[in-house]
């Protein structure tokens, strides 16, 4: 799925954009899709909390800010999106043959008020062994700048996982790591973003008239152990491959 100079690309940076994965039909699917979910299991009152409020928003912008998110989404169809070759098969050029599903987010931002997020690690989230993680980003809605599209610092992955600040939503130091330190990815519906589990990344307010809807899949090998945090002893699905019985897998368990 990956040429070697994207696989190179995302080895040095930590993320790589794919064009055009899904086609039209499929995100109308989607979107379909997600218009239930909407109704029936998202939280839209779910935008972040904490310090870090003061340095990315005004007084107006913090009283406004609004974010539409649901962890595992509930649905046959976007399980089966979650488990499309062309998805997939780009994660395993990444992490190996076999590749399980960890869990599904969506993180959706209104128009002209959707919440930024700050600058994290997602392993503060859900922590992990080794680096045998990926975060796919599948835009449902084009993403330029204006509407808050995801940003990255090149190359932080190789910094390893960083402590974070824990009141409120975990997030780096604001003082250290800053938007102006990191490069935007603006999208197109139906591109996909690929990110290392310890990439540095956030992003801005969406200031503009148009929904910001994205979900983020994320995928691991089954042998890499999780530490910490969301679905923390919880068997994902397998969507390449197989689990193998190692070590790893029967400390999942406990």
């Amino acid at each position: 799925m990956l040429t070697e100079e994207q696989k190179q690309s995302y080895e040095e940076n930590g993320f790589l954009r794919v064009p055009a994965v899904f086609d039209a039909d499929d995100l109308e699917q989607m979107s379909t899709e997600m218009e239930w979910i909407f109704d029936t299991w998202a939280d839209h009152d779910a935008a972040w909390q904490g310090p870090w409020r003061e340095t990315y928003m005004d007084d107006s912008q913090r009283a406004s800010a609004k974010l539409v998110a649901i962890n595992d989404l509930h649905s046959r169809i976007w399980s089966g999106f979650a488990s499309d070759s062309r998805l997939v098969d780009a994660v395993s050029d990444l992490v190996g043959d076999d590749v399980e599903l960890h869990h599904t987010t969506l993180h959706a931002k209104p128009p002209e008020v959707g919440s930024p997020f700050p600058l994290h690690q997602d392993n503060a989230f859900f922590a992990h062994a080794d680096s045998g993680y990926v975060d796919t980003i599948i835009h449902l809605d084009a993403s330029p700048e204006e509407a808050g599209c995801l940003r990255f610092v090149p190359g932080s992955h190789k910094k390893g996982p960083l402590e974070h600040i824990r009141d409120g939503a975990p997030h780096l130091p604001t003082d250290q790591y800053t938007l102006a330190d990191t490069v935007p990815v603006p999208a197109e519906a139906g591109d996909v973003v690929l990110f290392h589990l310890w990439t540095i990344h956030g992003s801005d307010l969406n200031r503009s008239n148009s929904w910001r809807r994205a979900v983020r899949l994320g995928y691991r090998n089954p042998a890499n152990r999780q530490l910490d945090g969301h679905a923390l002893g919880r068997f994902g699905w397998m969507v390449k491959g197989r689990r193998p019985r190692v070590d790893a897998t029967l400390e999942l368990k406990r």
